[in-house]
């Protein structure tokens, strides 16, 4: 077994509002580092300020970021795709470990794969 934790699917979709707030959390503190200029001359201020974040607002969006896929790692939840806001649940089906499979517009998972599957893979539950 690759996971600790298995998710049921009710359980799972209990938790869908939680996660899903998460996820959205991780895209605006993504989308604020890609969209700050001061990101892009990051290489050369670490020598200047010994690898510091350049100002307030890029370390408080990483930080969004980095405590948002922790909480969701601790639960072993796994993020596979933040623009997509594909999420994975590990689950037990039919004896076998795989992950229940959501996308963050969608009303309730409803969806599985294989663990080598991944989303090409996905099935109807």
């Amino acid at each position: 077994m690759q996971h600790e934790r298995h998710w049921s699917i009710e359980h799972a979709n209990a938790v869908l509002p939680w996660v899903g707030e998460r996820v959205r959390r991780m895209r605006r503190a993504r989308d604020r580092l890609v969209d700050d200029p001061a990101m892009s001359s990051l290489p050369s201020l670490a020598v200047v300020s010994g690898g510091a974040w350049p100002g307030r607002e890029a370390a408080a969006a990483m930080l969004e970021l980095t405590f948002g896929l922790e909480q969701l790692e601790r639960l072993d939840i796994v993020v596979r795709d933040l623009d997509a806001g594909l999420v994975d649940f590990p689950a037990i089906r039919d004896g076998e470990e795989v992950y229940l499979c959501w996308l963050l517009e969608e009303p309730a998972v409803s969806h599985w794969h294989a663990l080598e599957a991944g989303f090409m893979g996905r099935q109807p539950l």
